[in-house]
């Protein structure tokens, strides 16, 4: 089950990747992660990386794809993978088919989550988090049981993302649109592309995407 989780930020994906990971036993890969890993890890890949970002310059799409193809190659990944914010551009997209093909796999299937955009500024917005955990709250959709107190570990200490705002959030919806929304053309015409509606209730988003699920 090799998945990519495709929507705007905000629209849910991290949460859903999560409970795929849960259920279905199978690794979220973020590209930040990856890339920090290659890098302590001193692989080659990683010194490229590191001597890139050393340097002051953004890491190559080359680099991130080796760094993709490295990581899905470790035993963890045997039974499949998510995606999580890889690709963003058609030319990582054609990248990432490549390297796949090169190893004999093939996407399973790529998950749209369509949002609205007000509704994605309303809940970016509202968005905070546990500064001990990590627990994502927001203002209005999900606050804590107990009034300033983390349900998870007991923390009474919060913190808001400086860019978790509504002028930064339009900005990132613009480079959204221009950059990564025609992946979801690339992915319809291989007919590899499934949505779910993310403004409905996470349950619900979660009973979507396992139907999906059920269907590879």
């Amino acid at each position: 089950m090799r998945l990519i989780l495709l929507g705007p930020p905000g629209a849910g994906k991290g949460t859903q990747a999560q409970r795929i990971v849960e259920k279905h036993g199978i690794p979220q890969l973020s590209t930040g992660d990856m890339l920090r890993a290659a890098v302590n890890a001193g692989t080659d890949v990683g010194k490229r990386a590191k001597a890139v970002m050393d340097a002051g310059k953004l890491v190559s799409d080359e680099i991130v794809i080796a760094i993709v193809s490295e990581r899905i190659d470790q035993p963890d990944c045997a039974n499949g993978f998510i995606l999580d914010g890889f690709p963003r551009t058609l030319v990582q997209a054609d990248a990432t088919e490549a390297m796949l093909r090169a190893k004999g796999l093939g996407l399973s299937v790529v998950i749209e989550f369509r949002v609205d955009d007000d509704e994605l500024v309303r809940r970016v917005a509202g968005r905070y988090s546990c500064a001990q955990c990590g627990s994502v709250y927001h203002d209005t959709d999900k606050v804590p049981a107990a009034e300033g107190v983390c349900d998870k570990c007991g923390s009474t200490h919060f913190k808001r993302r400086p860019d978790d705002n509504p002028e930064t959030m339009t900005a990132r919806l613009q480079v959204y649109y221009k950059e990564t929304s025609p992946l979801i053309g690339y992915y319809h015409a291989k007919g590899k592309l499934r949505s779910v509606d993310g403004i409905a209730e996470i349950d619900q988003v979660t009973a979507e995407v396992e139907n999906i699920l059920s269907k590879l």
